[in-house]
């Protein structure tokens, strides 16, 4: 029987849900917020969650990669009230199986829904692909899953892929790895550097050219494409490949035959494409520095690489301890442990390099440590711990309430938040009840830690009025 999970806070909706799908013969599940979804993902499989966007406690898109990578992998329907194509945009790029807009009727709920079960069953019952192997990335977290997930169709395919990111991302690696896993991993994987090559020299160092076919070209030269043949042509910062240049390799990807500088006779070369870029092809093509025709070429398979502060607390520890038994391994030294305070300030540093820098900022702990055992805090470069410590005293200064006493029978005092009200001339009292209801649920959250359990039996409120209470004062639960 197939699982189906509703991620809404609407409770009227998910009564409704939950006679639709009785009705269908398929199990149910209700949750009204991303804490309670997550939670019941991470016990129980699901084989198709209907999740909201605009939740109490966070944005149901966020958690898309979460629950797709949760135990059964389920297929995800976004539901949402509002008619937002960015929002149905991004759900789509994430993956999910359909964008429906409330209000929707009874037949396109049961359309969508059996027609995600009836994929899931073909995409299950599919033969089982070889394994991957994966021992040169790191990161197990919900975005790099994701992109786990997409690498394997490439590994798998012959198609063109064109993967993008932040500088620092891991372009290069991921890119290696498609190449080790295909059925060209016997072949060479060709580097283009086109940020690092003059305009002059890349269509030489692409092509090759013949001897005498310009000033110092004192022997015939094999080019990159000719080198790759029967391997892989990996096009690392593709968007500084120049204009004049973009319009002769749009042929070469067409034909897959090209003619070196100062040659008469075309050669051929079976290459597969593998192109890479940290900037946004799509705005370079409307601005005119991006041929809009090659950029149709690049892109059959697209792979984003998430940045670093997107990955979770858990890769960056996996990445910073592998990197630091390599950095060791490498220099015959003892493995050094990561000591508490380091690992709180790599966790709280934004990594704008991503992981480049992370492993060169690794580099420089290991050598400023010397023969000690332990890497500690200071042995981070001055620069990333003043930075830590500004955000870290900037969120304190901002955390800070104005605080009132106020005497309580038997003496001593209750220290408590000044509602805006209570700064000037005293407001009407429905007004200032409002304001009150307000602040006990914002002490509420803050007491139970978010928890939608623990604030219902302090509070004594119903499910239905306490989602409500969370809607009118625009209240949102903390994010797990």
């Amino acid at each position: 029987m197939a699982r189906i999970l509703v991620i809404d806070d609407d409770v009227d909706f998910c009564d409704t849900m939950a006679s639709l799908i009785g009705r269908m013969d398929y199990g149910f599940h209700a949750a009204y917020t991303l804490r309670e979804g997550l939670a019941f993902l991470a016990e129980n499989p699901a084989d198709v969650v209907f999740l909201d966007v605009h939740l109490p406690d966070g944005n149901g898109l966020d958690a898309i990669p979460r629950i797709r990578t949760s135990s059964g992998g389920p297929e995800v329907i976004i539901l949402t009230g509002l008619g937002d194509p960015d929002g149905a945009e991004l759900a789509i790029a994430a993956g999910v199986w359909d964008y429906l807009v409330k209000p929707f009727s009874v037949k396109q709920t049961r359309l969508s829904l059996d027609r995600a079960l009836r994929y899931r069953s073909e995409k299950q019952q599919a033969r089982e692909p070889e394994p991957l192997n994966l021992s040169s990335v790191v990161g197990e977290g919900p975005a790099m899953k994701e992109c786990y997930g997409l690498l394997a169709q490439a590994a798998r395919s012959d198609s063109r892929v064109l993967i993008t990111g932040e500088t620092g991302t891991g372009k290069e690696l991921f890119a290696r790895t498609i190449h080790e896993n295909s059925n060209r991993a016997k072949g060479e994987f060709v580097v283009v550097d086109c940020a690092s090559i003059t305009e002059t020299l890349l269509e030489s160092t692409l092509f090759g050219h013949k001897k005498g076919a310009f000033t110092g070209a004192e022997s015939d030269r094999i080019g990159l494409v000719k080198l790759a043949d029967g391997g892989t042509l990996f096009l690392d910062e593709v968007g500084d490949m120049p204009l004049s240049i973009q319009k002769s390799f749009l042929r070469v990807l067409q034909e897959k035959r090209f003619r070196p500088v100062g040659e008469t006779r075309e050669l051929a070369s079976d290459f597969r494409l593998i192109a890479a870029t940290n900037r946004n092809l799509q705005e370079m093509a409307e601005r005119g520095t991006f041929r809009q025709d090659l950029l149709f070429r690049l892109w059959t398979i697209s792979l984003k690489l998430p940045p670093l502060r997107h990955r979770g607390v858990e890769d960056i520890r996996s990445l910073s301890r592998q990197h630091i038994r390599k950095l060791c391994k490498g220099s015959g030294m003892p493995m050094k442990e990561m000591a508490p305070d380091f690992v709180e300030v790599l966790l709280a540093y934004p990594w704008p390099g991503n992981v480049r820098e992370l492993f060169n900022v690794l580099e420089v702990a290991c050598i400023v440590s010397g023969e000690n055992k332990t890497i500690y805090a200071m042995d981070l470069p001055r620069e990333i711990r003043i930075q830590v410590m500004r955000a870290a005293l900037g969120e304190g200064a901002e955390a800070e309430n104005v605080a009132l006493d106020v005497s309580v029978p038997g003496g001593g005092a209750l220290s408590c938040d000044i509602p805006h009200s209570l700064r000037g001339n005293l407001p009407p009292l429905k007004d200032f009840k409002a304001e009150m209801e307000a602040l006990y649920l914002d002490i509420l959250i803050r007491k139970t830690d978010g928890s939608p359990q623990e604030m219902m039996a302090a509070s004594g409120l119903s499910k239905s009025h306490f989602y409500a209470l969370l809607k009118k004062y625009g209240r949102t639960l903390k994010p797990l």
